[in-house]
């Protein structure tokens, strides 16, 4: 399993992809949230780690009890570690 997630200046998005037995990834979940007034003041970091956090927290409940190895993918490099 995969999760790509990213951040703008207004919004959070990702998502949620599983790879199938022909190697293709296909989506299983999306998830897009608008960032308030506040949020929306962050350093260009902490929008991108509310990202990786809120779908962490939104998929929980799939990534719990999985069987399989999942990934955060971000486009961010300090993320990284």
């Amino acid at each position: 399993m995969r999760m790509e997630v990213n951040a703008l200046d207004y919004i959070t998005g990702g998502i949620l992809s599983i790879e199938c037995k022909d190697k293709r990834w296909r989506p299983v979940a999306f998830l897009s949230k608008s960032l308030n007034k506040t949020k929306r003041n962050y350093k260009i970091y902490n929008k991108k780690m509310l990202a990786v956090i809120r779908e962490l927290e939104n998929w929980r409940h799939l990534l719990k009890d999985t069987k399989f190895k999942f990934e955060v993918w971000t486009d961010y490099k300090n993320l990284e570690y």
